[in-house]
């Protein structure tokens, strides 16, 4: 493996500097430093962040290869300058025993472009009834640390706590997909003045907050860890900053797309924006850019959720939940964050790479950038204007909701460890 010098760069957006990566490892970080034999990537005026982490991501294998595999999802990651992704459980068959979790780990030890730490599910077949093989899985080779029904809510709140009461001698951690089913019945977007001038049926901000605040209050009753998966309403914003204000162990993520776009959005009916938490006001869009920038929200996650077009190109009753969320990440948070002075780049260091690796006990990666360090990073161009062509991206559907918008900042090289996944914007 050969040396690679990065060379003017600004870490994390401070003070432009070179740093030298040896095989797997930086080994020196400074000014003025010789390249010798190594590659030189010329990175004057460019942003150096560690490699980001996503704790929330579709890869869809097994069974829905349609939409998406583990090779396409991790070069859509890479392209997006992450170098390890969690992989959700709602597959076919379900990740709810260590045979399947060890199955979609080996795929990614295969694939190269990023690391996949595999999201064991919570129940048996995501139903609800009955805990899933949570020690098998953790005993596994894929060493689950993240459970999850994601996709459904376990809202039964006795099996909700058994689960905390177990992960919890793994120091995993349950990442709750917070919807109350009875009150989301028939639900097709936020509940608002703009679902009732439409006719279509409302998906209320409660139904996310009732299951937040019971999750947090079961969290402290048993003394473990719960992660509340993409959170979107200022309501829940604020249920959240009183369980950190207890000393709980409650850590939240947002999504992009709950960062920027609102239910207005809805009124075209262009099934791209039907998503599950749905798009919410305004209001609720600002309180969580503020909850993420004073750190009431831990992380950025993408909940990229791939479908074939027939899925999204049809009727909106009928088209699939979910937008894809790999490849626009970055430059949505840039727009949403740093550009608005909310954050700075440190900060998104420490919302998309640090923090997420913690809560997902995910060793190598959330480093920082300095010597002895593991080489997992991203280099950012944070001065590039383009707008989003779905049609070039790696992944393996289409379904953006940013297609022709112009968003700032593109990943030009993703290393993973000491290795370029990606180089100038493209796959290596």
């Amino acid at each position: 493996m050969s040396k690679i010098l990065i060379r003017g760069a600004k870490v994390l957006g401070g003070e432009p500097q070179d740093v030298l990566i040896d095989g797997e490892t930086v080994v020196e970080v400074g000014t003025g430093i010789e390249a010798g034999d190594a590659t030189v990537i010329e990175a004057a005026g460019q942003i150096l962040l560690p490699g980001l982490v996503d704790l929330h991501t579709h890869l869809r294998e097994p069974g829905r290869e349609d939409s998406e595999t583990v090779l396409t999802g991790t070069k859509a990651a890479a392209v997006g300058g992450f170098t390890a992704v969690h992989a959700m459980a709602n597959t076919f068959p379900v990740a709810d025993t260590a045979g399947v979790v060890e199955q979609v780990w080996r795929l990614g030890k295969e694939s190269g472009y990023c690391d996949v730490q595999p999201v064991g599910a919570v129940t048996v077949g995501l139903e609800g009834k009955q805990l899933a093989e949570l020690g098998a899985m953790h005993d596994s080779a894929a060493g689950v640390k993240v459970f999850s029904d994601d996709g459904k809510c376990v809202d039964d709140a006795v099996i909700m706590r058994r689960a905390l009461e177990y992960v919890k001698a793994v120091d995993g951690v349950v990442a709750q997909h917070a919807q109350e089913p009875r009150l989301t019945e028939g639900a097709q977007m936020n509940e608002g003045i703009v679902s009732a001038e439409l006719g279509l049926g409302g998906w209320p901000a409660v139904a996310e907050e009732s299951i937040i605040a019971r999750d947090v209050l079961l969290a402290a009753h048993v003394g473990s860890r719960v992660h509340i998966c993409h959170l979107s309403t200022a309501g829940s914003v604020e249920i959240v900053r009183w369980a950190k204000s207890k000393g709980w162990n409650v850590t939240a993520e947002v999504t992009p797309h709950h960062l920027l776009l609102t239910d207005e959005l809805v009124r075209t009916y262009n099934p791209v924006y039907k998503v599950n938490p749905p798009l919410r006001t305004e209001a609720d869009v600002m309180a969580l850019r503020e909850a993420l920038a004073d750190g009431t929200i831990d992380c950025v996650a993408t909940d990229h959720a791939p479908h074939p077009h027939e899925d999204k190109d049809c009727e909106w009753a009928a088209a699939a939940m979910g937008m894809v969320g790999l490849e626009t990440a970055l430059s949505v948070v840039q727009q949403t964050m740093v550009d608005t002075g909310l954050l700075d780049w440190a900060g998104v260091a420490d919302r998309m790479s640090f923090r997420p690796a913690a809560i997902g006990r995910l060793e190598g990666h959330g480093r920082p950038v300095s010597a002895g360090e593991p080489a997992n990073l991203t280099l950012v161009d944070p001065a590039y204007r383009g707008a989003v062509d779905p049609a070039g991206f790696a992944s393996r559907s289409r379904n953006t909701p940013y297609e022709g918008r112009e968003l700032p900042g593109r990943v030009t090289h993703t290393i993973l460890r000491g290795r370029a996944t990606v180089v100038d914007g493209k796959l290596a």
